[in-house]
């Protein structure tokens, strides 16, 4: 009875380690896919990025020169955060982002 017990819980331990590796693997698929489509903007205008995505939810201003033009949007209740770093010359220089999928 004992040995059952113990075979019935490592199973149960491996399916859900095999899960959290699935769920871990998905998410960073979905991270990549989401770094490929923001790397497309760089060295893109200002006016391009404005075009696509509007007015940015907030403009941050940086010590250098550049400003952080910053989007957001909500999904299952997941708030995203994309960040584009746009220099004195109107170009996308750099990008971040967060919980976005």
């Amino acid at each position: 009875m004992k040995n059952l017990f113990v075979k019935i819980l490592c199973t149960i331990l491996f399916l859900l380690l095999v899960g959290c590796q699935t769920v871990s693997h998905k998410i960073d698929q979905t991270t990549e896919l989401e770094k490929k489509e923001l790397s497309k903007w760089l060295n893109k205008s200002e006016e391009d990025l404005k075009s696509f995505y509007g007015q940015p939810d907030k403009v941050e201003f940086l010590k250098t020169r550049n400003r952080n033009y910053v989007y957001f949007t909500e999904k299952y209740k997941i708030k995203c955060e994309r960040k584009f770093e746009v220099n004195p010359k109107n170009t996308v220089v750099g990008f971040s982002s967060k919980n976005c999928f």
